[in-house]
């Protein structure tokens, strides 16, 4: 009953309350705006992204719709705006070779079913947790795929099938160069090249819509021989939807979790870079998730395709002025309008001009100059980028981040276990007189670790401390530790073994309380305090082991000296 309970309490914290919409009332007007103007951003994105994953253009419009007003109502950030992506579509297209629409409508039923376990779990907080250069690597390699995907509809030749986007383009060119076909060339170069000059000349006015609109009726006009978008529904009723068998499940499960991660990534990452574009935004992770869940939950019933955060929407969003979640919810609100009044308009619209859409939105999504800053900070951090553009080329985006992910992890665990040092420090022998002390030092060394002792330093350190000779006793210094492992402490005990077989005595200072679990769990740390060979400070170790050879006839005898069992 506690467990049912607390499960309760996370999922009512993740329901939307009236103080999600008090900032409705500060700047109506300025929402509907910013809406209105994402909704025209927005419209050839959601087409395009449509028939590019395989389920044509009406799948992209309820995306749009059905998640951009469920996310906006139920997300964690005030500025989201969510719909069919070009990352998403990337994961798409296999799924839709192998199981066809009804696998993909499928995923995503069971996909949403996951973020919300991910939201009640909450998991929100572990994407702080992948590096930038992931982020930018994997961003790079999306837009390598969505430039290659649209390589086929941009040359007007029909797409063999395949999941290795690149194959399939280089295919489109062999049979474009065969049978060259200039008017789809023409329209999706000129949609592109507009909407990059005038995303220059004046950032402010949606060139995509123009350029597209400009396109669809030079088509219609010239009667240019194009494919085109078809019949679009005028209603987002689906009465001929059909999902797989819950037999299929199983099969599906993987391509549902890819789905599920992508979503999560790229939601939270969208709504991560909203709040750094404002001042007093904060959005919630796990209520974020939870709106991407329940949102992918229902646009399959629409047909629609998994849906997440669109980065480049949101930014449009927060650049034109959105403050609330009125602005999202408008811009689904608009884009039904369209779908009301407008389907037999955009059902001319040619494929080639859409194609150009997201060739110029492929360009743009990288940007030059902050992809060459971080290449040049640090080398690991060019190749994990690297390696994490490639992966998703050739692999899909969630395997692409856990590479990207496990490789930034080595590389900074090879960073920090070279940073952690061993180094022999000198004796504080200045109480002693000049002979005495002379003979310490002969017989005594001290060595100080530096930073953590743990799997990835530890060997190093036992060759460094095995290599040690013609010394009675070594003090090792541990309050500089940063950290210590399993490894860590079983390197340790073997270095202090080897080194008494040698006939060296070995004495601890400076062990911090923190580190004793490791230490007395492979019974190092008993061992010695049995011995009396664990002490608090280093001059403490130092009396002791210069007792230690007096006992042994090393050093002159002294009455009243300390003695330490032999």
């Amino acid at each position: 009953m506690t467990v049912v309970a607390g499960t309760g309490r996370r999922v009512a914290a993740l329901l939307p309350t009236l103080a999600d919409w008090t900032a409705v009332r500060r700047q109506p007007r300025r929402d509907v705006l910013a809406g209105l103007t994402v909704a025209i951003v927005a419209l050839p994105l959601a087409l395009g992204f449509g028939v590019s994953s395989g389920l044509g253009a009406a799948a992209g419009l309820a995306t749009a719709i059905v998640a951009g007003a469920l996310a906006a109502i139920l997300g964690g950030s005030n500025l989201q705006v969510s719909g069919p992506t070009g990352a998403m579509t990337v994961v798409l297209v296999p799924i839709v070779g192998q199981f066809g629409a009804a696998g993909v409508l499928t995923v995503g039923l069971i996909a949403g079913v996951v973020l919300i376990g991910l939201a009640v779990a909450r998991a929100g907080r572990f994407v702080q947790y992948v590096p930038a250069p992931v982020v930018e690597g994997f961003t790079i390699g999306i837009a390598m795929v969505i430039f290659l995907q649209q390589v086929p509809a941009a040359l007007g030749v029909a797409a063999v099938h395949g999941d290795k986007v690149a194959v399939v383009a280089w295919h489109a060119m062999i049979d474009f160069v065969a049978t060259p076909h200039w008017p789809s060339l023409a329209l999706a170069a000129g949609v592109a090249v507009v909407m990059l000059a005038g995303v220059r000349w004046k950032p402010g006015v949606p060139f995509s819509l123009l350029a597209v609109a400009a396109a669809t009726a030079l088509a219609v006009v010239a009667g240019l021989n194009v494919a085109q978008i078809g019949t679009l529904p005028k209603t987002l009723a689906a009465p001929s939807l059909a999902f797989l068998h819950p037999s299929a499940i199983p099969l599906l499960l993987p391509s549902a979790l890819a789905v599920a991660a992508l979503a999560a990534l790229e939601s939270l990452l969208s709504a991560t870079v909203a709040d750094a574009m404002t001042v007093g935004q904060r959005h919630d992770p796990d209520r974020e998730l939870f709106g991407q869940g329940v949102a992918n939950l229902v646009t399959p019933l629409f047909g629609g395709v998994p849906a997440t955060a669109a980065i480049a929407r949101t930014a449009v969003n927060v650049r034109t002025g959105a403050g609330s979640r009125l602005a999202a919810l408008t811009h689904a609100v608009v884009l039904a309008a369209v779908m009301l009044a407008a389907a037999p308009l955009v059902a001319h619209v040619p494929l080639a001009a859409l194609a150009g859409v997201l060739l110029a939105t492929a360009i743009r999504m990288v940007e030059v100059s902050s992809l060459l800053a971080l290449a040049r900070s640090t080398r690991s951090d060019a190749v994990v980028m690297g390696f994490t553009a490639l992966a998703t080329l050739a692999f899909d985006l969630v395997t692409a981040v856990g590479i990207g992910v496990v490789l930034a992890a080595f590389l900074a665990v090879s960073k920090i276990a070279r940073a952690a040092t061993l180094e022999q420090v000198p004796l504080d022998l200045s109480d002693h007189h000049a002979e005495e002390a002379a003979l310490l030092r002969e017989h005594i060394v001290a060595y100080r670790f530096d930073g953590p002792l743990f799997f990835a330093a530890a060997h190093r350190f036992l060759l460094e401390l095995s290599e040690v000779s013609d010394v009675r006793v070594i003090i090792l210094r541990m309050s500089r530790i940063s950290t210590v492992d399993g490894s860590g402490a079983v390197v340790l005990r073997d270095a202090i073994e080897r080194l008494e077989r040698r006939g060296i005595t070995v004495y601890l200072s400076g062990v911090r309380t923190g580190h004793t679990k490791a230490l007395e769990a492979i019974g190092v740390l008993d061992r010695l305090r049995q011995c009396n060979r664990v002490f608090e400070h280093t001059d403490e170790a130092i009396t002791a082991a210069r007792a230690l050879l007096h006992n042994h006839r090393v050093l002159p005898q002294r009455p009243n000296l300390a003695t330490e069992p032999i």
